[in-house]
């Protein structure tokens, strides 16, 4: 096993090592999510984190961890007698994005369990977590079936594995610590609750500092244990602490003045529901105990709601996590007072209660001891500091309605110049729309697709490990050969041969690909509100439904990929809330695009199917006979199946219906902007599919 990094060798990330370790002093306030850029020590630190927990005692042989002073009476091992045991060190186990229901909560041993009756089970991953830290990187792609087993035990504190008849149960209380870039994609609300505290990482600007984050990475890959023995002493203070901290904790007083200050807190941000409390009085619990401190005062109130709320207070996927301090600092001064509040400095005491810095011993070697911390996540959303559409992100967006180069509000003329960017109308629920037939992508929430999840729709011979049995069936192939194999007794007698598979049928998550209109045409003011409105909700939808979303956008003579395909629903907003408009409309020079685009994604991920959505008037210009060419680059689409719906965004009293023979040379269907509306008379469930037939 190689030598990890060392926690206290990490330059910088003063909020990240503070999360960490307030966690590894308190396990109840319920685990860490590390957002940010990817080369920003995310792993390395969550990872450095194990070899500072303190040990752990365990009944010997007990592959469930159970606790020698207080077993479990109901663990699959046990009974155990109460008994000295023996100590180890605390595990860090570590989810695969892609692991399999079995390997996170176990499998069962089917052919045992049928032929002999007995119950063999063998441990998954929340077995072996249980008492430890259990580690998800890449956690916003982990599936959505994943994600509900881990919710179920981290609330219940324990797993429960069901299968045909056989249930088995054991604890499961373990430390989540998940890391994410949001470039590609956001969590599920539910999860992101579970988080007791998130954290905003980025790299450092200061040259000095991000010179010693290199110098001392080299340092490491020279010479691992070298370089981990010279931090030894630095490491084994901190884990001294830890302990320390542990112990003290039952004796910090949360105090009613601190409490006010926390649930005024909760209430002045609107936090839904009140985990957000619990989780600020156990951080700033956990806080004072760090600190040494049987008192908890104000600063560590301050802290923990840095460290508890900011994930808490977003209300759509496209809001930005964060807090505003000034608020803040008014409400604990507005609810402040008592003897265990009072006078309190909410920059951070003179014992070091939350500088981390102190806390690893390394501050003779950060370059940046007093650098940027208190919580804080960075302000900016996923694509700061990227040109994006040719730099147009920059800046404020103008409001909906102002005017700008053209005083009137009317659309400019084919070719006029460049529009400045305006604001999205407010997005509304759509109505779904599905790609037709069975497909075996991703697991999502959108089209029909066989999965591992579902109902159950018939059965089949495995291929590979068995995961799902079908029990009728396997009884029904098992039947016919009992007497062939001497069956005597009640026993069925089955092999490999007969066990069956469970096919199931459930949703997948597609490739959605939005083909935007940004041309002339597209410009006046509220028309282009209401355009950029009607993608943003699906843009919603696409992010309830688990999709990769891309942007392709065409105006003047060319088209260009505005985002390629991503699961960063976010992202896609932020290019769509930037994107500026002028210009003529080259239909097929974004039909062509798009089309490029597909043939990548079909290389990259030949299983997810793609939903086309092109968004225009249909009143394609610039160039010889530009409608018929818009034409001909639309039936390659009919020409490789690719499922498509056009939303007609033409408007006035005289109509030319461009849009609907788009759709009909597309092999899809046209829906109007009202249309689109899930509450609206053309609002129903559709299938593309369908849709095409009748537009045809």
């Amino acid at each position: 096993m190689s030598t990890p990094f060392p926690f206290t060798a990490v330059v910088g990330q003063d909020d990240l090592r503070l999360a960490l370790l307030l966690n590894a002093v308190s396990p109840a306030v319920g685990g860490v999510l590390v957002r940010g850029e990817k080369g920003t020590a995310k792993s390395t630190a969550v990872r450095a984190l194990s070899a500072l927990m303190p040990q752990v005692d365990v009944v010997a042989g007990c592959r469930f961890s159970c606790a020698p002073a207080a077993p479990d009476p109901a663990c699959p091992d046990g009974p155990h007698e109460a008994g000295p045991g023996v100590s180890r060190p605390a595990r860090m186990v570590e989810l695969p994005v892609g692991a399999s229901e079995d390997r996170l909560v176990g499998a069962l041993d089917i052919e045992r369990a049928l032929a002999e009756g007995v119950k063999a089970f063998e441990p998954g991953l929340l077995a072996d977590a249980h008492r430890g830290l259990l580690y998800v990187d890449e956690v916003n792609l982990l599936h959505d079936h994943l994600v509900d087993l881990l919710l179920d035990a981290a609330a219940m504190g324990a797993s429960y594995v069901e299968r045909e008849g056989v249930s088995v149960r054991h604890a499961a209380r373990f430390l989540l610590v998940g890391t994410m870039n949001p470039e590609e994609g956001e969590l599920r609300p539910q999860l992101l609750d579970r988080f007791g505290l998130t954290v905003e990482v980025a790299a450092s600007r200061e040259p000095d500092q991000r010179v010693e984050v290199v110098r001392r990475r080299l340092a490491y890959d020279d010479d691992p244990d070298g370089f981990a023995t010279r931090w030894a002493d630095e490491e084994s203070a901190v884990r001294a602490r830890i302990v320390a901290a542990r112990e003290l904790l039952p004796s910090v007083r949360l105090g009613d003045g601190a409490l006010r200050q926390i649930a005024a807190t909760c209430a002045a941000f609107e936090v839904d529901g009140m985990r957000a409390d619990i989780v600020m009085a156990r951080t700033a619990t956990a806080l004072a105990a760090w600190s040494g401190r049987t008192d908890v005062l104000a600063e560590d109130v301050r802290q923990a709601a840095l460290l508890a709320l900011p994930h808490r207070r977003r209300r759509n996927p496209f809001d930005a996590p964060g807090l505003d301090e000034d608020r803040l600092d008014e409400t604990l001064e507005e609810f402040g007072g008592g003897d265990d509040a009072a006078g309190s400095d909410t920059t951070g005491g003179p014992d070091g209660s939350h500088d981390s810095d102190s806390s690893d011993g390394s501050d003779e070697d950060d370059p940046d001891p007093d650098g940027p911390g208190g919580g804080r996540p960075p302000q900016h959303g996923p694509d700061d500091g990227d040109e994006g559409d040719g730099g147009e992100s920059s800046g404020e967006v103008p409001a909906q309605g102002t005017p700008s180069e053209n005083e009137n509000g009317q659309a400019p003329s084919p070719g006029a110049g460049e529009q400045s960017p305006v604001r999205a109308a407010e997005p509304f629920r759509t109505k779904v729309l599905s790609v037709p037939g069975l497909g075996e992508g991703a697991a999502g929430r959108r089209s029909r697709a066989r999965t591992e999840h579902g109902r159950t729709t018939g059965a089949r011979r495995p291929r590979g490990a068995l995961t799902k049995l079908h029990l009728a069936a396997t009884v029904q192939a098992a039947a016919p050969h009992q007497r062939a194999r001497g069956r005597s007794g009640p026993g069925l007698v089955v092999r490999r041969d007969d066990l069956r598979q469970a096919t199931r049928e459930g949703r997948e998550g597609n490739l959605v690909l939005f083909v935007v209109d940004a041309s002339g045409s597209m410009a006046a003011r509220q028309r282009m509100s209401a355009v950029k409105g009607a993608v943003l909700s699906l843009l919603l939808d696409a992010y309830q439904r688990r999709d990769k979303v891309g942007l392709v956008t065409f105006r003047g003579s060319a088209a260009e990929v505005a985002l390629p395909p991503t699961s960063s629903v976010d992202a896609a907003a932020v290019r769509l809330e930037s994107l500026p408009t002028g210009g003529r409309t080259p239909v097929a020079a974004g039909l062509l695009r798009a089309h490029d685009v597909l043939r990548v994604e079909r290389l990259r991920d030949p299983a997810r199917r793609a939903l086309v959505v092109v968004v225009t008037d249909g009143r394609a210009t610039g160039g010889p006979e530009p409608v018929a060419l818009a034409g001909r680059a639309a039936r390659l689409f009919a020409a490789d199946g690719v499922a498509s719906v056009v939303v007609d965004c033409e408007s006035g009293p005289v109509r030319l219906g461009l849009a609907g023979r788009l759709a009909g040379e597309l092999g899809g269907t046209a829906v109007t902007l009202d249309e689109l509306r899930a509450d609206s008379i053309a609002g129903l469930v559709r299938d593309v599919q369908g849709n095409s037939r009748r537009a045809a």
